[in-house]
């Protein structure tokens, strides 16, 4: 029996997304978009789960994007949608999400990686929308790299497809930390502990808060970030967190 394209497992309070396909470069194929909606699923539902990381298998490539050579092309706008779906699915996601970049992150990977809420990335890591290149444009991804991205610099990276450096993808707000690759592990294990240990009903709040504010009208966003606000102070973890910081303790968080 082969080994599945995509691995799950729970640690920690941590749910760990891996694409399986490393002598692929991590390719997506559609049996990877089908696990990923699964797993997606799966530790959205486990109260045991406080975080997802999404990341690929070896030291060479995080995700290099659609298996060209696969069939993923070959099954239409079926395949396309449903990656499209993923790619909602995950911007969305009610718990926060961190990219574990460890090499090539290229054209759907983008999507992956830019999808999620933080994004550590190893210093020898490539990113690039190569698309161009073979008669292609990076389109459905393009609504988020135009969301993190300023405008030029991403239609620069578009319609040129040059692959970038980890530095040069900081430079332009794609990623949020860049380390030495020895180092990758270290930094982002230190990020999922450190979000493993906070409110989950008040990050859950707070990210669908934003990120249905971030398309409103400046006064409108304030208001209804005003009464967000209300509604996570009602919480018990907010009450239990409070607490703890007047008695000076570390929050017992319940995700309630």
């Amino acid at each position: 029996m082969s080994e599945q394209e995509m691995t799950y497992r729970v640690e920690n309070r941590v749910a760990y997304l891996t694409i399986n396909r490393e002598a692929k470069r991590n390719s997506i194929s559609a049996e990877v978009t089908r696990l990923c909606h699964s797993y997606l699923d799966e530790a959205e539902k486990d109260e045991n789960v406080r975080v997802v990381c999404i990341t690929g298998a070896g030291e060479k490539a995080f995700c290099s994007g659609a298996d060209l050579g696969g069939n993923i092309g070959s099954e239409g706008l079926d395949a396309f949608q449903e990656y499209a779906n993923l790619l909602k699915k995950i911007s969305s996601y009610p718990k926060p999400t961190v990219a574990r970049v460890n090499g090539y992150c290229l054209a759907g990977g983008t999507g992956f990686m830019l999808s999620c809420d933080i994004v550590v990335a190893a210093e020898h890591a490539k990113f690039g929308t190569p698309e161009v290149n073979v008669g292609l444009f990076p389109l459905m991804i393009g609504a988020l790299i135009f969301r993190n991205v300023l405008k030029k610099k991403a239609m620069e990276m578009c319609l040129l497809g040059e692959k970038l450096t980890a530095d040069q993808a900081l430079e332009m707000g794609m990623v949020t930390r860049v380390v030495p690759s020895d180092k990758l592990d270290e930094e982002v294990n230190g990020i999922l502990e450190n979000l493993a240990k906070k409110s989950p009903i008040g990050m859950k709040i707070g990210k669908e808060a934003f990120y249905k504010m971030s398309d409103m009208p400046f006064e409108e966003g304030i208001d209804f970030l005003a009464s967000q606000l209300g509604v996570i102070a009602s919480t018990e973890d907010a009450k239990e967190g409070i607490m703890a910081f007047l008695e000076k303790r570390e929050p017992d968080f319940k995700g309630r």
